[in-house]
């Protein structure tokens, strides 16, 4: 038996009204193919993975992320957390190819593998086999142990059921339950001696992803989960609607609510950055082309407006240009005021010069409060 689907009340059915609209919107426009959609898209993942990791208490910086993505030395992280990151995407590179697949179906051994790509590095934990023995979650403060998991022997089964629910169960439910529901399950489930919070987490942007919401960049939440208070929220209500130990049951919908409550404030965070990035490309070109800068070199100034970073590795990757092409460029950029350079050689890097400052503290000063769907909803 697995925690049940709750029966959504009439705020939550306007709530999910209002995600689905926005996600509607996200799919038409992206359906139109722009110079910063890449950026963007490596932006939102390194984002998530960002969030997924900074909860277990693996912390990188976005702009780190964002190296070991496009395969560059991180500047900042430690070498263990680096090999965290890039577990992380590898996990979520699948998963991004398998939300497109024309031939699916979950299994457990997608599941072990999913696992298996996250904390591979850790073989003494043996990743992407079923525990052998209990597991307990502590208070990372006081050491409490905060949840029991199944007995390991119950596990095999527990999987083959969340397997089963997967692939037939509750599909008249709308996807973000679904992916909440499925989320809960795994993460309580606790199949694995490591890694079972990001699998959790993961496979909810999987659900969201083979259901078609938008691409998995796009639909996953878990930046938002990862965003300090919201992380506190997040346990509390795990430990709130699961107990103390697995005991499955129906009253789940404090759960979903939470769930949609994260996809609804992330919704219109990326409305905005999807927005913002149109008007930011445009502005720089209009700027740039007076100066008589290369056209290209907007995608570096748009990096820097995303980050608090550029490396040339980067920019030189995403423009396909060579070495010295893409040095040129940053030197001529750095020297007009746009960027400013910090480090040498391999830690060289591009902050923000005076002029992407003034356009970077200008869009931040516009910046509306984003609207929580369940306070509105009440008023």
């Amino acid at each position: 038996m697995l925690y049940g689907t709750p029966a959504l009340d009439g705020i939550d059915e306007k709530v999910l009204a209002e995600i689905e609209d926005m996600r509607r919107d996200l799919k038409y426009r992206l359906a139109e193919v722009h110079r910063w959609d890449g950026q963007l898209r490596r932006q939102l993942q390194a984002r998530a993975i960002q969030g997924s990791n900074s909860i277990e208490g693996y912390r990188a910086s976005v702009e780190d992320i964002e190296s070991i993505m496009s395969g560059e030395e991180p500047l900042d992280t430690p070498a263990g957390v680096a090999r965290e990151i890039s577990g992380y995407q590898r996990a979520l590179t699948y998963i991004n190819t398998l939300a497109k697949a024309w031939s699916f179906r979950y299994d457990a051994g997608l599941l072990h593998g999913l696992n298996f790509m996250m904390i591979g590095h850790h073989l003494p934990k043996t990743p992407g086999t079923v525990r052998p023995g209990g597991i307990y979650v502590r208070n990372s403060v006081t050491g409490e142990v905060v949840y029991e998991g199944p007995d390991h022997e119950a596990v095999p089964g527990l999987l083959e059921e969340l397997v089963d629910w997967l692939n037939a169960g509750d599909l008249d439910a709308p996807s973000y339950v679904r992916g909440a529901m499925a989320h809960l399950n795994l993460v309580k489930i606790h199949p694995w001696r490591d890694g079972n919070g990001r699998m959790s987490r993961a496979l909810q942007t999987l659900v969201l992803g083979r259901d078609q919401i938008t691409t998995p960049e796009f639909s996953s939440i878990e930046e938002w989960l990862g965003t300090g208070e919201i992380t506190y929220e997040y346990y509390n209500v795990l430990g709130d609607v699961g107990r103390r130990r697995w005991s499955p049951h129906g009253d789940t919908l404090s759960w979903v609510r939470f769930v949609l409550r994260c996809h609804h404030l992330q919704a219109q965070r990326v409305q905005r950055r999807l927005a913002e990035a149109g008007e930011v490309w445009t502005l720089l070109e209009e700027r740039t082309g007076v100066e008589g800068l290369h056209p290209r070199t907007v995608s570096a100034l748009y990096q820097v407006f995303v980050s608090r970073r550029l490396r040339r590795g980067m920019y030189q990757a995403d423009e396909a240009l060579s070495q010295g092409q893409a040095a040129r460029d940053l030197r001529e950029l750095a020297a007009g005021g746009w960027l400013k350079p910090y480090g040498e050689t391999k830690g060289r890097f591009y902050a923000p010069g005076p002029k992407m400052a003034e356009i970077k503290e200008d869009f931040a000063a516009r910046a509306e409060p984003l609207r929580d769907p369940y306070r509105a909803q009440a008023g």
